[in-house]
């Protein structure tokens, strides 16, 4: 009797009804986007961190990272990439010998990073390719080289002309080499777009003297939230003897800045619970006002106000359940759409983030678990604020009730 009674009392007000349920599907509407959104933009700020140059663990010879010099260099042995390779979540494994040299053009000299990379594994963590300008990417030619466009501008070269090296190799010995430039490439961060210059893996070892020896292993993983559990399983494989960094320890500005961005977006969404609070509460308020009369004389004619109660709960509930379900239906394409066509940051700001390697973009992250989140907030706190008709309903004045 009383679900067929409170089934009658929802959709004999529609209006009420509806303005109520539409306050909870906004609130579960708007949650899920936000925390969506929220989630796909950092996750795209750490994709192009990742991506641009560091992957999203190194391994190197322990003492590297603090004295990144080529004597901390490693040998890269068949059995300690197999290894690694074997590592649950590891995708692939990038090596790289990297060094500091001056690179010279004429009477012009600048210091420079060179990086001795294996082109087609390079490509496929930081899509190294995809910033060429000028030239070619690795087009099989002897003793060709990558540079960057600012320090090809610096140096007054450009393509098929002669770039020469000079530096200290390992243990010592003098590093020297001419090399023709097959491509140019183009960074949008200044200080790579200054200094890079890529070789081949094995002539990076010839110009070091460091035949089959790398500073790093770069990782790509397919399950960037299990980075601490993957580096345990590197260990386990490495030993004492190396060091596995995930780029939040390689890169902790990056990671303070989301946390505090983090930080920033709980505080809005405080503030966005807050006014789905008081907006769920004001139709809930404008429903007891509206329905005291009616109260009151069920009261009067002998329904107790346990069961009274009961009948408002179980409104508030079907009314709570029905506008979170709704609310997450319509959130599902809107999240869906958001990430194919993500929100495109125009003007200053989208040239900063450019200038910096990121794309100016926002978009938003498909997760399963935003949706049960944040409907699950938004359902409880309509619930709890649905204790006030209750709560109303026992201290109920029948006679008071039914004054006009």
């Amino acid at each position: 009797m009383i679900g067929r009674l409170v089934w009658r009392n929802l959709w004999r007000n529609r209006r009420r009804t509806l303005i109520t349920m539409a306050s909870v599907t906004f609130a579960v509407l708007l949650a899920v986007v936000m925390q969506s959104l929220q989630k796909g933009t950092f996750g795209n700020l750490i994709k192009n961190v990742v991506r641009f140059h560091s992957g999203y663990i190194q391994v190197h010879a322990r003492g590297y990272w603090d004295e990144r010099v080529i004597e901390n260099s490693f040998e890269a042995d068949g059995s300690l990439l197999a290894g690694i390779r074997r590592t649950a979540s590891v995708r692939a494994v990038v090596p790289r010998l990297e060094t500091y040299a001056l690179a010279s053009s004429g009477e012009k000299t600048r210091g420079c990073m060179v990086t001795g990379i294996q082109p087609a594994t390079e490509d496929s963590l930081t899509r190294l390719s995809t910033r060429i300008s000028e030239g070619f990417f690795f087009d099989k030619k002897p003793h060709g080289v990558l540079l960057a466009e600012g320090l090809a501008g610096r140096l007054g070269i450009g393509l098929n002309d002669t770039l020469v090296l000079l530096g200290q190799g390992f243990q010592g010995s003098t590093a020297a080499g001419r090399y023709t430039v097959e491509g140019v490439l183009r960074f949008n961060s200044p200080s790579l777009n200054e200094s890079m210059v890529y070789m081949t893996l094995p002539d990076a070892q010839s110009f070091l003297s460091a035949e089959g020896r790398v500073t790093t292993l770069a990782l790509d993983v397919t399950d960037p939230d299990r980075l601490e559990e993957v580096a345990r399983g590197l260990y386990a494989v490495t030993g004492r003897g190396y060091e596995v960094m995930s780029w939040k320890e390689m890169m902790p500005e990056v990671e303070n800045h989301i946390r505090s961005d983090a930080l920033s977006l709980y505080i809005w969404m405080g503030i966005l619970y807050l006014i789905i609070a008081f907006g769920i509460f004001s139709t809930l308020l404008m429903m007891v006002a509206e329905r005291r009369y009616e109260l009151g004389m069920l009261v009067a004619i002998g329904m107790k106000k346990s069961r009274l109660a009961l009948m408002l709960f179980m409104e508030t509930i079907l009314i709570s359940l029905t506008g979170t379900l709704i609310g997450i239906v319509l959130a599902i394409p809107a999240v869906w759409y958001l990430r194919e066509h993500p929100l495109r940051i125009g003007g200053e700001g989208g040239k900063a983030f450019a200038k910096w390697g990121f794309e100016p973009i926002l978009p938003t992250m498909f997760d399963p678990g935003t949706f049960l989140l944040q409907s699950g907030i938004v359902l409880g706190g309509a619930l709890f604020i649905g204790l006030y008709p209750v709560w109303k309903a026992v201290r109920i004045d029948p006679v008071a009730a039914m004054k006009k």
